[in-house]
């Protein structure tokens, strides 16, 4: 297990498109209510009992809110990934959002602020170009 680095936004973005797995670990009403869009969701108080791990991942990626869950429990991460390369997104899905990076939200529920966000889908298929 290799040293855990944090990552901004964009360079998340970047090793999505290779293929890196996003994996956001807030509780299940966190990411109900807003999420990014591709994140597979484990929450930590299940990472032990459920590994993130799918056949097929060399490189994971966690998100939390802001990045304090994710920090905290880095080594706990990287013991659950496996023989994955681990990084952990810096300042969570908040960074994301200030980036300007599209985020889901449920019905009812705002992504990013209550106005609507110009662009979204095209800032949702640039991740994937």
């Amino acid at each position: 297990m290799s040293h855990v680095k944090t990552i901004s936004p964009e360079r998340a973005v970047e090793l999505m498109k290779q293929g890196a797995a996003l994996i956001d670990i807030r509780d299940t009403h966190e990411y109900a209510n807003e999420n990014i869009p591709g994140a597979r969701h484990y929450a930590l108080s299940q990472i032990d009992a459920s590994h993130p791990v799918r056949a097929g991942d060399t490189v994971l990626i966690y998100h939390c809110k802001s990045g304090g869950r994710t920090n905290a429990n880095a080594r706990r991460l990287a013991a659950a990934s496996g023989k994955c390369d681990v990084y952990l997104l810096g300042r969570g899905i908040e960074a994301w959002k200030r980036a300007g990076l599209p985020t889901s939200a449920s019905a009812g529920h705002a992504a990013n602020d209550s106005r609507p966000q110009p662009g979204f889908l095209g800032r949702l298929s640039a991740l994937f170009r």
